[in-house]
């Protein structure tokens, strides 16, 4: 495994690589504005013709609301050429149920999530129960309030725990940067689900069906001259790596604290060892 590289920004790589997926979440924007770094650096890449860009984003929501979220922000189309997401990626396994594992889940589904991610549990077959009394599986989504916790879930993931039942996970994020804090994301309850003995689908990165349909939006590249960028050392990184990708690591998102700003290479080094996510390149955020 060669050593992380460390570079000033994405002008140095752009001759290397013609096809990018970028996480959107602590890459492009903190959740409530973009960085403009950022945006710069996206309207310099698409200038030079041929570059083709895919976000592809860990959110528990379907692309069109995505989109939308981006216009709102102010996000132009322009930057990219495709959008997908774990949501998405979610939405398409409970509607087809093509696999043996989401197959044998019933339609009675608890949602456990906000409003914003209604859009995963809709148009494809569900009856949405209240209770954990009625479910035949939980939907995972994230939590309702920013401030929320774990514990705060504990009672009623260990109720589903206790019953048997499957939990399909719409993000695994652990956390995620709103504005200038850390707040929990789905991950961390489908964790804490396993943890009690429950059994979890995951979908979005690092899967490898995630990235597979990214790529297919882009026209499916040549993975040599693809580039995946994204501040997630265990879902970005590690899922971009197996999948063939080479990587750019963002060290300004979830991991600053750990890894420093810029990076610092032997503490990048110590983490990616210990999740066994190695990334190709390494700078401090989605810049020039």
């Amino acid at each position: 495994m060669r050593a992380t590289k460390i570079v000033p920004g994405l002008a140095p790589l752009v001759e290397r690589y013609d096809s990018y997926l970028v996480d959107l979440w602590g890459c492009l924007h903190d959740g409530v504005a973009p960085f403009p770094e950022a945006l710069e650096a996206l309207e310099r890449l698409k200038a030079l013709g041929s570059k083709r860009v895919c976000f592809l984003s860990n959110g528990p929501r379907r692309i069109g609301s995505l989109i939308r979220r981006l216009d709102e922000m102010g996000v132009p189309q322009s930057l990219y050429d495709a959008v997908m997401s774990s949501g998405e990626s979610t939405w398409t396994a409970l509607k087809q149920r093509s696999d043996p594992w989401h197959a044998q889940l019933g339609r009675r589904c608890l949602h456990v999530g906000p409003e914003r991610d209604n859009d995963v549990r809709e148009g494809n077959g569900l009856d949405i129960v209240a209770q954990v009394e009625d479910a035949d599986f939980i939907l995972c989504t994230g939590i309702d309030s920013w401030d929320e916790t774990v514990t705060d879930y504990e009672p009623l993931l260990a109720a589903g725990a206790a019953r048997g039942l499957p939990m399909v996970c719409a993000n695994p994020d652990l956390v995620v940067h709103i504005g200038d804090r850390l707040s929990l994301c789905a991950g961390s309850l489908a964790r804490r689900y396993e943890e009690l003995g429950g059994h979890v689908a995951w979908h979005g990165k690092p899967d490898g069906v995630v990235f597979a349909r990214a790529l297919e939006a882009l026209g499916s590249p040549n993975l040599a001259r693809t580039l995946m960028i994204g501040d997630g050392l265990r879902t970005d990184i590690a899922g971009g790596h197996a999948y063939g990708i080479d990587t750019l690591f963002l060290s300004a998102g979830i991991h600053a604290e750990e890894v420093g700003t810029p990076p610092d290479p032997a503490r990048l080094a110590r983490r990616a060892a210990e999740l066994g996510a190695y990334p190709t390149w390494a700078t401090t955020a989605l810049r020039w």
